[in-house]
């Protein structure tokens, strides 16, 4: 493997373990810091958790569009640099509002996947794009497995380990960015940067004018709503409906992103060139409504084990839909398309856990008029659905 595709693919690894590296020793944290009860630090941990993927929303487009200018390289250690002292400084942290800003913060460094994104398409041919996409998703879901088990395990040692060992990981993939780091950007395919279309409403209204991207962009919005309900709601589910132990939903969390990261990293090259984009993500779409089908009434837990790694053969449809936008976009305008896709991602994680864990205490709680558990998945099949038309009406306007 190249040296700089794998500082590529660990900048993202590093991104998506940065998220779950913590979340084991935020609860014990937050009392440590502030004091009071479990409940108050659940609050705070929902507000640090959502400040950080407003960041990323806001930002995601600004830092796509600073890559089209100046290039991936700047955009990218400059990030990594930052990030490592930003963990720094939340490993030193002795009040919330510090934690809280280093929430902001990190919220705008793991803001780089558009332009690791970027970078892809820059040294992808129009044929690799969907698998070199896939290894993009196969990296974060790497760093999905690997956070919180390390994190678990380095929080034995106190609760400000985990953020020295993030500190360190993105410190050396700093170094190793800085040597081996190549620029994609040339004069000819460099854009000058404009604040009008940097943020995220100016940058949605760019796309809009190419035509196609915008319905392309409410398939994405609405498959990652969707899909997002397995991290929202699983943990309460499985041990509302299941009774499962932490064990064991941490088990099948692990079985669910080692198969993700399989199928995005291995398979999807091979289904793409059999398939095609297009076709993969109808097909893709059609393991998720089956998938979610049955996880929406099933009461078997053994059951819902055994189909928790063929539900992630759902994984697909995103690189899959990545490679037809960019296939549709100038390769001047690589980083903003994924600076807006990275945004449109960001979003849908404030709102599908509000969303799915509403639609689940309403059908889980005592005196439910219908005793359902699994509504949210039903939830998420019928906004998938409505992608899947809006994707099947755009034929004949994507390039």
């Amino acid at each position: 493997m190249r040296l700089p595709l794998l500082f590529i693919l660990t900048t993202v690894m590093i991104d998506a373990m940065g998220i779950g590296l913590i979340m084991p020793i935020m609860p014990g944290l937050i009392v440590e810091v502030q004091g009071g009860s479990l409940a108050d630090a659940a609050l705070w941990g929902g507000i640090l958790a959502t400040s950080f993927a407003v960041m990323q929303f806001l930002f995601s487009p600004v830092l796509g569009n600073l890559s089209d200018a100046y290039g991936r390289r700047p955009v990218l250690l400059v990030s990594l640099f930052v990030m490592a002292l930003d963990y720094v400084v939340m490993a030193l942290a002795g009040s919330l509002w510090l934690l809280l800003l280093g929430r902001l913060v990190g919220g705008v460094t793991a803001a780089t996947h558009a332009t690791a994104g970027a970078y892809m398409a820059d040294v992808s041919k129009s044929t690799e794009k969907a698998a070199n996409f896939g290894l993009l998703g196969a990296a974060f879901g790497v760093g999905f497995v690997l956070g919180p088990l390390i994190g678990g395990l380095l929080g034995e040692l106190g609760t400000r380990a985990p953020f020295y060992a993030a500190a360190i990981l993105a410190a050396l993939n700093f170094i190793l960015g800085w040597f081996v780091m190549t620029e994609t950007v040339t004069d000819k395919n460099r854009r000058a940067f404009d604040w009008r279309r940097a943020h995220p409403f100016g940058a949605f209204r760019s796309m809009a004018r190419i035509p196609g991207i915008q319905r392309l962009l409410w398939v994405y919005f609405l498959y990652s709503v969707a899909i997002y309900v397995y991290p929202a709601i699983w943990s309460y589910f499985t041990e509302e409906r299941f009774n499962w132990s932490p064990q064991t939903i941490g088990l099948s969390l692990g079985i669910f992103g080692a198969m993700m990261a399989f199928v995005q990293g291995g398979l999807l090259r091979h289904v793409i060139r059999k398939f095609g984009e297009r076709n993969t993500v109808i097909y893709g779409q059609i393991f998720d409504f089956v998938g979610f089908s049955l996880l929406a009434f099933i009461t078997s837990g053994t059951l819902a084990l055994i189909l928790t790694p063929i539900t992630a053969l759902g994984a697909v449809v995103t690189p899959a839909l990545q490679a037809i936008m960019s296939k549709s976009v100038p390769d001047n305008q690589q980083g903003e398309l994924q600076g807006v896709m990275t945004a449109v991602h960001a979003l849908s994680m404030v709102i599908s856990p509000l969303l799915m864990a509403s639609v689940f205490a309403q059908f889980s709680r005592d005196g439910a008029p219908i005793y359902l558990p699994g509504a949210p998945f039903l939830l998420a099949l019928v906004l998938m659905l409505i992608g899947l038309v809006i994707f099947l009406r755009t034929r004949h306007s994507v390039a």
